[in-house]
């Protein structure tokens, strides 16, 4: 019995190893990939949403674009413990808030924005993406 478990261990390890390595990886994208340095934006809207979830928070906010219509926007941000490290809780942003988001609009130029600076309408700066600003962003 040993050693017919001996010969097949190393199949089932081999099995093993092929069946990880055909699983997709959620590979974690760079600022460059994803957003627009070209694309500068400035977003005003009611909170309607806020995920403080890893990688990467995202808020989700409802626009009125230029036609009049209501749009809903994906704003990433930092992960939860940078933001927390930077005072930014789920309370800090509450549902049904005003906000104005400075960030960068998504490459395929969707809804989906990265957010440098959130202000609440008392005025209150948030910090919402802690990483330093790709080269040549200021």
């Amino acid at each position: 019995m040993s050693q017919h478990i001996n010969r097949l261990l190393p199949l089932l390890l081999l099995a093993t190893v092929l069946a990880l390595a055909s699983v997709p990886a959620s590979a974690h994208h760079s600022f460059s990939a994803e957003f627009d340095i070209n694309k500068p934006i400035e977003l005003r809207g009611k909170v309607i949403k806020v995920e403080l979830i890893n990688p990467h928070s995202w808020i989700h906010i409802e626009v009125t674009n230029k036609q009049g219509l209501k749009e809903t926007w994906m704003v990433e941000g930092g992960s939860p413990n940078a933001l927390f490290r930077h005072g930014i809780t789920k309370n800090s942003i509450p549902l049904g808030a005003e906000l104005v988001v400075i960030g960068y609009q998504a490459r395929d130029g969707g809804n989906r924005a990265v957010g440098r600076t959130l202000k609440l309408a008392n005025g209150q700066s948030l910090f919402f993406y802690p990483s330093p600003l790709p080269t040549g962003v200021q």
